[in-house]
């Protein structure tokens, strides 16, 4: 059985990512992008459904395990009685290939080592027709089936059935390379690559990209790291992000809320270019920019609110039978219906977006204003629509009170390049429509008799996505409605001091899917910037302090987090949790009066987050 998802740790090229376990195995790997069918499955199943196990022989052998610096190098340590001994696990960086090498040195005495190997294609429909050759010498080992095939290099491997295994003891000073290349099947081996000088360049490229964020204090450690993992989710060829690594590991353990978030979401990613454009990664929002203008070119009628890693637009939700679930939560998805959804606070993610690049210096050209100009178009057919909201309802549409702000907001930015950059566009008419809004927002999307936004128009529930309306924009954070909204939240969305999204037993029946997720961490990250802002600082730390202790050891975040027995739940890592975290963090500086809002790192080298 799969480990508790808090055990796992990632490793990443920045095309895909593996996710290996406290226990030595690499339980989920999917090459050569993060979409791809798995080749280790286990996090879905068990070992049958493949994986890659190294570990001492020693079951009762102490482990411990960290990231070396600020990379993606992961150290996994075991003291045994005979001696200690260090895995070192990453995926090469910058060659265009797809490798995992994992590095065993002797550290102290002798400790004897086994090694499982359990190749499965496909999403484990496909076992690999396999065969050992000799390589200058050197063993070697070939797994091919349909379009896939790895090549594993190190010690030789016995057959057992359907897995191939071996043992072998390190000694103090000794080291033991072994490492797996995939390749298309009808391809010849790409061959060897030089270990060494593959570890020096990922350490440094690693080591790099992070000293580019210069900010000290308490959040130090998880800011960076979030960022890092944000990083990891970008896809470098394309500069898609993803929202996550995985896909199917349940909100409800044993339940049907298993999803596939493998692909780029226009809102995650948009935000997550925020997070890097507060910190100078410009290069990253550059890249970004470009795959959106990509991903959305054509039709506005036609953009969706997600897409494949370089700009995909078929991605049908299916059900796979060769995978079980995460400790049985089925059914595993490939996928995702939520594709076919109209969810209005896409577009304006997307103009508050675009706006920081210009704010930041990225120019537009020829192509990108004339878009955002159609995207305008859009709003202005269809702001008035009933939607599925931020939260992807698989229930009926409504009149979503955060789906209409978002509406308010996209043309608040378009407004805003026209008085502010000089960019061409019927100002006068944007602003017409970005006042009725506003006024059938505080109207219809505002309860005075609780004096807090609701959900949506008619109802009387409270959703968590209303902590964003300062974020963006439509009002203070110390606004009485606000305040009074904070106050509906906390009133109804708290457990065990998280915030769930929204409720799930009230009379709106806004989900067609039974109760039974757990709270949902950005949304309680949203309530710390809100505190700050408004003045609570006492009350932002405090939550924050809890937050980043929910932390696993080499600092992930998952999608939510169930309080009742201390456990990650939901896809892993999750790029919404971090990038809540880094504005959360950011926004504690500022209000303590250690950083300006909204300034560049550049601006900024003395902030201490």
């Amino acid at each position: 059985m799969s480990l508790p998802i808090e055990d796992y740790a990632l490793i990443s090229d920045c095309h895909t990512g593996a996710l290996v376990g406290k226990d030595g195995s690499i339980d989920w790997l999917c090459l050569p992008r993060y979409d791809s069918p798995s080749m280790f499955g286990a996090l879905l199943g068990d070992e049958e459904h493949g994986r890659w196990l190294i570990t001492p022989v020693d079951a009762d052998a102490r482990v411990s395990r960290g990231y070396t610096d600020h990379t993606f190098i992961l150290a996994t340590r075991w003291q045994t009685d005979t001696g200690e001994v260090e895995v070192l696990d990453f995926m090469p960086h910058g060659d265009h290939r797809a490798d995992v090498v994992r590095r065993v040195r002797g550290i102290r005495g002798e400790v004897e080592m086994r090694e499982e190997l359990r190749v499965r294609f496909g999403y484990a429909a496909a076992i690999p027709w396999v065969r050992q050759i000799d390589e200058h010498g050197h063993p070697a080992l070939v797994a091919i089936a349909g379009p896939d095939a790895i090549v594993r290099r190190g010690p030789r491997l016995k057959a057992r059935g359907h897995l191939h295994e071996a043992s072998y003891t390190v000694a103090e000073g000794e080291t033991i390379d072994i490492s797996i290349t995939w390749f298309e099947s009808h391809l010849h081996d790409p061959g060897p690559i030089d270990l060494d000088a593959a570890y020096r360049d990922t350490l440094a490229w690693w080591k790099k990209w992070a000293s580019m964020y210069l900010h000290e204090g308490p959040y130090y450690e998880p800011v960076i790291r979030s960022l890092l993992m944000l990083r990891a989710l970008t896809h470098e060829a394309t500069g898609g992000i993803v929202a996550a690594a995985t896909t199917s590991l349940p909100e409800q353990f044993g339940g049907p809320r298993n999803w596939d978030y493998r692909y780029v979401w226009l809102r995650d990613a948009a935000l997550t270019l925020s997070a890097f454009l507060t910190h100078s990664y410009v290069s990253e929002a550059e890249n970004w920019r470009n795959w959106l203008l990509r991903a959305i070119a054509g039709d506005p009628n036609d953009v969706q609110i997600m897409y494949g890693l370089a700009g995909e637009r078929f991605l049908p939700e299916r059900e796979l039978t060769s995978l079980p679930g995460y400790q049985g939560a089925a059914p595993v998805r490939v996928g995702n219906a939520a594709v076919a959804q109209f969810q209005g606070d896409v577009i304006g993610e997307v103009m508050v977006a675009l706006d920081e690049a210009r704010e930041a210096g990225v120019k537009e050209d020829a192509f990108s204003w004339p878009l955002q100009r159609a995207l305008m178009d859009f709003v202005e057919q269809h702001w008035h629509r009933e939607d599925q909201g931020i939260w992807e309802m698989r229930g009926p549409k409504r009149v979503f009170t955060h789906s209409r702000v978002m509406m308010w907001v996209a043309l608040d930015r378009a407004i805003h390049a026209v008085q502010e950059h000089g960019l061409p566009g019927p100002v006068e008419r944007w602003q017409a429509l970005r006042d009725k809004i506003r006024t059938e927002i505080e109207e219809r999307g505002f309860d005075k008799e609780r004096n807090s936004y609701v959900q949506s128009y008619g109802s009387k529930a409270v959703d968590a996505s209303l902590l964003q309306l300062p974020q963006v924009g439509y009002c203070e954070a110390d606004d009485p409605r606000m305040l009074g909204t904070v106050a509906a939240i906390e009133h109804d969305l708290m457990h065990n001091g998280l915030l769930m999204r929204y409720r799930f037993n009230d009379e709106t029946h806004v989900d067609a899917f039974p109760p039974g997720e757990h709270p949902f961490l950005a949304c309680s990250f949203w309530l710390v910037e809100q505190y700050a802002r408004s003045g609570r600082l006492d009350d932002a730390r405090r939550l924050m302090d809890r937050l980043v202790a929910l932390t696993n050891d080499v600092g992930m975040l998952s999608e939510e987090y169930d309080a009742n027995t201390g456990r990650h739940a939901g896809n892993t890592p999750q790029a919404l949790s971090h990038l809540a975290l880094v504005q959360a963090a950011d926004w504690i500086a500022r209000m303590s009066g250690e950083q300006a809002p909204g300034g560049q790192q550049g601006e900024q080298q003395e902030t201490r987050v």
